[in-house]
């Protein structure tokens, strides 16, 4: 692993990045590929190694796969399969059918449609889906390193001034100016409470811990999650994995370190067993159901990002692929603005696009809570939830959701894939689409017979990446530099292609 540490002072910039988490990078990442000065900016001294999201969805897949880290994200896959040993929720290691759960219940691999068309798409992005916070947090770290980005640690926000030509950050290493900052310091960010955004919401009614655990002998524990009058529990898939939920009331601080002795008060409370742990591996967590969307993802030249923008309860992981989709939507916008191509309205679309997907994500957490808990109406509620999610049309429809495949932004255009993320599109030489983007910018995907949509083009060579093959279905495709398709078509017109890439592309 890459660990770069402050040794000297910081220095200007043109975005300043706070927080060093998979959001951070990712967009550090995205703003230095648009050609930006960006450095980033971490309060804790160390990678954190805290147990968080265990896994990515296909859209997190799709973007690594984007900028050529689907190797890196395979091996990470493999080898963390390969540590949970011979069954993973039923599932041997070799077994790419990532399925994940709802409010605990898995759904089945064997009732999924994986032929539905949506999945189908983006088939390729289906071997780098486990891939662990912490492993994610390193890979992107060796990927921002390559870059040239500095990743100041130990280094922690204490003011900010919006001069409106910039910012003037306060820092526990000093003073430093930047044109523009972006929160990606969590649920508590400093940047968010600094900048003065309201951040509404429900207030956390639960508590729940997850952790790795010796025992002196074999917990009397059956895989997956089990609900009790006291509140629900989940052990496995890695041997010795426990989480712990229970509804009585939210954590008195949250970042009081997590005691032995309270994993296993907890645990035998919630289970009714007499159950004696000796030890704890590696760094537990604590969490809540605390769920808030900030008023607004921008405010001057203050913008927010991943859990500084929404929290929620973390299950599935789709914090971690929230913020993910933040990140590489915003990275090219801001960096399109200071670039000077586009006007600085651009990030606009920030909020519009990634707002309603937040919103969704919010309600889809809330709903698992709702059944989670262990009272006799959300029991019931839970059994029907059951048998839905046991059906083929159920477990399809739910997996497709938390794999990210049905997302898409609102955009003008007739065409199915216009505001949804670009598919698998083989070309003939055996490469795909996205295979011609890894150094970031706009690609179009020209297949007219004599190059027509190519010459529509040509004034913007410098931000858009043409690749040309034979004929086939869909003739024409313009994609974002976040991979959302803005324009396609299955014909030879050139109708729209010119307004699509004055609007997107600057002029």
């Amino acid at each position: 692993m890459f660990v770069t540490r402050t040794v000297f002072v910081i220095q200007d910039a043109n975005v300043t990045v706070v927080g060093a988490g998979p959001v951070g990078l990712a967009l550090a990442a995205e703003l230095a590929l648009a050609g930006v000065s960006v450095q980033v900016l971490e309060r804790l001294p160390e990678p954190d190694r805290a147990m968080k999201a265990q896994s990515i969805n296909m859209t997190t897949a799709g973007a690594l796969d984007r900028r050529g880290l689907l190797p890196a994200a395979e091996k990470v896959q493999r080898e963390t399969l390969g540590r949970m040993g011979p069954v993973v929720e039923g599932k041997s290691p070799s077994d790419t059918r990532i399925t994940g759960h709802f409010a605990g219940m898995a759904v089945d691999a064997d009732l999924v449609d994986w032929d539905d068309p949506d999945f189908v798409a983006h088939t390729a992005a289906a071997g780098a889906r486990v891939v662990p916070q912490p492993e994610l947090v390193a890979l992107l770290t060796e990927h921002v390193t390559r870059l040239g980005v500095p990743v100041h640690r130990g280094v922690e926000v204490t003011s900010l001034e919006d001069t409106g030509d910039g910012v003037l950050i306060g820092t526990t290493a000093g003073s430093v100016r930047t044109d523009w900052l972006v929160g990606c310091d969590g649920g508590h960010s400093a940047v968010r409470r600094l900048a003065g955004i309201e951040f509404p919401g429900e207030a956390p009614e639960l508590t729940g811990i997850q952790a790795v655990v010796d025992t002196a002998g074999d917990l009397p524990l059956t895989n997956g999650w089990t609900w009790t009058p006291r509140g629900t529990y989940r052990y496995g898939p890695q041997p010795g994995r426990v989480a712990i939920v229970e509804f009585d009331h939210p954590p008195a601080d949250r970042s009081t370190p997590i005691t032995l002795d309270e994993v296993q008060t907890r645990l035998r409370r919630v289970t009714g067993l007499d159950i004696t742990l000796t030890a704890l591996r590696g760094t537990p967590t604590r969490w809540t159901d605390n769920t808030r969307q900030a008023a607004s993802y921008r405010k001057g030249r203050v913008l927010l990002a991943g859990d500084a923008a929404h929290v929620h309860p973390p299950f599935g992981g789709q914090g971690l692929n929230l913020g993910y989709g933040d990140a590489v939507n915003l990275g090219w916008k801001l960096g399109a603005v200071i670039a000077g191509w586009a006007p600085e309205g651009l990030l606009d679309t920030y909020d519009a696009e990634r707002r309603p997907i937040g919103q969704w994500v919010l309600d889809w957490t809330r709903g698992q809570i709702g059944v989670l808990r262990p009272d006799v109406k959300s029991g019931a509620l839970r059994e029907i939830v059951a048998d839905l999610l046991g059906t083929r049309d159920g477990a399809t429809y739910a997996v497709k959701q938390l794999a990210g495949v049905t997302q898409r932004v609102d955009l003008p255009g007739n065409h199915p894939l216009v505001g949804r993320y670009v598919p698998d599109l083989w070309l003939r030489d055996g490469s795909r689409l996205v295979d011609h983007g890894h150094s970031g910018g706009f690609l179009l995907l020209d297949r007219t017979p004599d190059g027509a949509f190519a010459r529509i083009a040509e004034p913007w060579a410098g931000r858009v990446t043409t690749v040309t093959d034979e004929p086939a279905t869909p003739a024409g495709v313009l994609v974002r530099p976040d991979g959302v398709v803005v324009w396609a078509t299955d014909s030879t017109d050139i109708a729209g292609l010119e307004d699509t890439l004055r609007r997107w592309a600057g002029i």
